[in-house]
């Protein structure tokens, strides 16, 4: 095969990815045409028997809670249980039950973090697309807080109702009859699951905690022969059994008066994690669908200005050139789109912010292009030579600055935040669109237009 044969091909290939590109992100366009061109066919006898044209597949993009409305959450967590050496592992397991549980609603990439204001820690919690927000926040509250606490002494029991007959304010709220919570918590919980008492046939609960939950268990089992370890499930005592030996294997059974949904609900509950402290709502803002439709307009309407003057700038400045560079910027818009939602990629304002501002750095690698092109034209090489010569040239800048920029979105995507991710895993994706979209899309028009009579009007060129 002959350069110019491969150039065709290459060119050809390009088509075929925009168009393909073009219909996911708009398969409108697509749909209608083949609901059309189907209702002719079937008005005609004898190709009505043909199969029909296919829908396009539509693939929707996924947008984030600025863009299609949701919900913002925050709680506060309850940490005067917890030793302040564990304030951060406590959270963090608080932050990764809330995530666990909020993916049952299907969620799109929630929102969950950890924020400290002063010395209280705050969990917050962005649900986009939730239309029931009343059930999120039901639900979220009510993920249960498990631990087991060691009986008190009879001694210590009497001593605290004595105080608190007594209205003694030291011990009016403190638990006569056993401790603090223990090391043994939701946190280690591994499943849930209700069975029956063979004796009465009531709903019980049988709880398996993990590796080194069963460890913990197993040492506070051995502590505790003939005295009672209860069970608290958010601050309430809902079982204290009498250990009579040491218990390994991990294994543990709430007992109560359950009814059978009651056993069900909490058994739910409790596979979708037990918090290792409580927390509180204290305070919920709800974006509405509409407020999400005009950020997402308005942000479209941005990045479309902002294209159209790019593509005015490039065809006024470069003119052939510009006005070729203009076109592989649009099949390099249609395919970053595309794989937007292919990935899926939750798009927010900060990620369009990333994709508006890859546009330009697209732009930056045709004009290092452009720039080095014109001055081997100048020198006097042929429009073939100047293109080869002016792309290899560029190349090193466009490397280097590229690859400066990607070495930037991952540090961004790392330590950043859920928003400051979005707008980086956009701004990279973009980045490596563009250099496909320059060197390979941009140098195959040019190279296509090189050997035509185009290439004999210098003025479009130089």
């Amino acid at each position: 095969m002959t350069v110019r044969g491969k150039i065709r091909l290459i060119f050809f290939g390009i088509i075929v990815l925009a168009l393909a590109a073009g219909f996911l992100d708009y398969p409108r366009a697509w749909n209608k045409s083949a609901d059309w061109l189907n209702a002719q066919k079937n008005k005609i006898s004898w190709i009505k028997s043909a199969p029909n044209i296919p829908q396009y597949f539509n693939v929707p993009f996924r947008l984030g809670l600025d863009l299609q409305g949701g919900t913002h959450l925050v709680y506060e967590a309850d940490l005067s249980q917890i030793d302040k050496s564990r304030y951060d592992e406590a959270m963090q397991g608080v932050r990764d039950v809330i995530e666990r549980r909020v993916n049952l609603f299907g969620v799109a990439e929630p929102l969950v973090q950890v924020d400290k204001v002063g010395g209280h820690y705050r969990l917050i919690v962005e649900l986009a697309g939730i239309k029931d927000i009343h059930q999120a926040i039901q639900m979220i509250g009510e993920t249960p807080a498990l631990d087991f606490r060691e009986e008190k002494s009879p001694e210590e029991t009497q001593r605290i109702l004595d105080l608190q007959k007594q209205n003694d304010q030291s011990a009016l709220y403190e638990d006569p009859y056993f401790g603090h919570p223990t090391a043994l918590t939701g946190k280690y919980l591994q499943n849930a699951q209700v069975s029956f008492d063979q004796n009465m046939g009531k709903p019980e609960i049988d709880l398996q905690f993990n590796e080194e939950g069963a460890k913990l268990f197993e040492e506070l089992t051995s502590k505790n022969v003939n005295k009672r370890i209860a069970i608290y499930l958010d601050g309430q005592p809902i079982s204290a059994p009498t250990v009579q030996e040491a218990i390994s294997g991990g294994k543990a059974r709430i007992t109560g008066t359950f009814t059978l949904e009651e056993a069900k609900t909490l058994v739910k509950r409790l596979n979708a994690g037990a918090l290792p402290v409580p927390i509180k709502l204290i305070n919920q803002e709800t974006i509405g669908a509409s407020l999400g439709k005009i950020s997402l307009m308005q942000s479209l309407l941005a990045g479309l200005i902002g294209l159209l003057a790019v593509a005015v700038f490039m065809m006024l400045w470069y003119r052939l050139p510009g006005l070729l560079a203009v076109l592989a910027l649009l099949v390099y818009t249609a395919v970053v789109l595309a794989i937007f939602k292919l990935i899926p990629v939750t798009l927010t304002l900060a990620g369009i912010a990333g994709f508006i501002l890859s546009i330009g750095m697209a732009v930056d690698a045709n004009i290092l292009i452009f720039e080095r092109t014109k001055e081997e034209l100048k020198s006097g090489k042929s429009l073939g030579g100047a293109i080869d010569e002016g792309f290899k040239r560029a190349w090193t800048s466009i490397r280097d600055s590229n690859v400066s920029s990607l070495i930037t979105c991952l540090i961004l995507f790392w330590l950043g935040t859920s928003v400051i991710k979005g707008f980086a895993l956009t701004l990279a994706i973009g980045i490596v669109i563009s250099l496909f979209s320059a060197i390979t899309v941009t140098r195959t028009f040019l190279k296509l237009t090189g050997g035509t009579k185009l290439e004999k009007f210098k003025w479009m060129w130089k």
